[in-house]
């Protein structure tokens, strides 16, 4: 059974910046899709950034400012956050899939097969 737990939310100065985590336990070491989504209050959950082995993907509104990353020897997916906005502002999910597709995963976010519970991330103006 995966298990995804994300920390490292609070809140932020515009412009600041901020790097949240997500631990994950029970999945396979073979290729797969690491993957953050956010969800503002009142909006549709929406996918930021994707990795799966070395290839990333990024929303157009975090191009240039967010980076994602996986440490595979501490079974832990980063999301760097830079420049923050308070359009940034929102819970912030991790998800996981076997699939190494990552692209069509996040068109399709109800595939994933494992969501972790949030973090919070606050930024003010």
């Amino acid at each position: 059974q995966v298990h995804l737990l994300e920390s490292g939310g609070g809140s932020e100065q515009s412009g600041g910046s901020r790097r949240i985590s997500c631990v994950h336990s029970g999945l396979p070491s073979s290729v797969h899709c690491m993957a953050w989504f956010r969800q503002a209050y009142g909006k549709d959950r929406e996918g930021v950034a994707a990795i799966a082995d070395t290839n990333t993907k990024y929303a157009e509104s975090v191009k240039g400012r967010f980076a994602i990353s996986h440490d595979s020897a501490k079974n832990t997916v980063y999301l760097q956050m830079n420049s923050l906005k308070p359009e940034d502002t929102a819970m912030y999910y991790c998800a996981a899939d076997l699939s190494g597709d990552c692209g069509w995963l996040m068109r399709h976010r109800k595939y994933f097969a494992s969501w972790g519970q949030g973090t919070q991330v606050t930024v003010s103006s």
